[in-house]
């Protein structure tokens, strides 16, 4: 068993060594660097990740010796995990693959290392990146900061992070307009996720425009029925005719979503949107 064969083996398929081999590898600054980085990689996966090498990711991440790409790697890894968690709030701890107390600890870890001014660039974006899978509200400064800066990666990052954390419409219009292809492609990910309707005029032209980059058009078609249930139906249901089978898949699995919600659902939505515009408020993540 080496990790060159578990990166191109499907987690469930890896044996039960694995967590151990990973934790090993972590644990050990002599082992080979390459290792390490692709070890910190996998680590994260649901199939194995546990308190231990959460443990050992955490150390990593906090050791200032360790090289910067690693460190960051292991932060990102934590995400999925943080995101079960908090999606789950371990009213089913066999869910969760760690312990509250873990979890706890990881967040609280994350925030500590972001706040420091002077971590590497790279560390503090991806700790962001991880943090925001279980939305708290320190995120929201940390995002309105990073969208505010003129580094093109943090504004990558900021958009990333609004796909996680609510109430920021305003931000994500802004991001549709720009020319950078990753900032793009996370803000149309964006709305679909907090279904802005404003944004549908946007996301329909590219949906429906052969010459659209595919990854993005791909997360078009994804965010149609997101945005509008109802008026989405005819474009993807034309999209599922398409000559290309992802296209035909992800408008499939698109139209499926739509047609799952009730209409009533949506008369309930359409009013709680209206009932917010007037009041100003902002429903939070939780």
């Amino acid at each position: 068993m080496d990790l060159k064969t578990l990166q191109d083996t499907p987690p469930w398929e890896w044996p039960n060594g694995a967590a151990k081999m990973f934790l090993a590898i972590l644990r050990d600054p002599r082992a080979d660097a390459a290792d390490r980085l692709l070890a910190a990689g996998l680590a994260g996966d649901f199939t194995v990740i546990n308190d231990a090498l959460a443990e050992a990711l955490l150390s990593i991440i906090g050791n200032a010796a360790e090289p910067e790409e690693l460190r960051a790697r292991a932060a990102i890894s934590l995400g999925p995990a943080l995101e079960q968690a908090d999606i789950d709030e371990f009213d089913d701890p066999d869910a969760v693959p760690i312990s509250e107390k873990m979890f706890r600890g990881i967040k609280q870890s994350l925030r500590k290392l972001y706040l420091d001014p002077n971590g590497p660039k790279l560390l503090r974006r991806s700790i962001l990146e991880a943090a925001v899978r279980a939305p708290e509200d320190w995120h929201t400064g940390a995002i309105r900061s990073a969208w505010s800066n003129d580094d093109r990666e943090w504004k990558l990052t900021a958009m990333f992070c609004i796909g996680y954390v609510r109430g920021f419409e305003k931000q994500i219009l802004e991001a549709l307009e720009s020319a950078d292809p990753g900032i793009h492609y996370q803000a149309v990910h964006a709305a679909g996720t907090w279904e802005v309707d404003a944004a549908w005029p946007h996301v329909a032209a590219l949906a429906t425009a052969a010459d659209t980059d595919k990854p993005l058009r791909l997360a078009a078609i994804e965010a149609l029925g997101a945005i509008r249930p109802q008026q989405s139906l005819e474009i993807l249901g034309n999209l599922t005719r398409s000559e290309d089978e992802d296209i035909t898949e992800a408008a499939g699995e698109a139209m499926s979503m739509a047609e799952g919600m009730p209409d009533g659902e949506l008369d309930d939505e359409d009013d709680e949107d209206e009932d917010e515009s007037q009041s100003g408020s902002h429903q939070t993540i939780h």
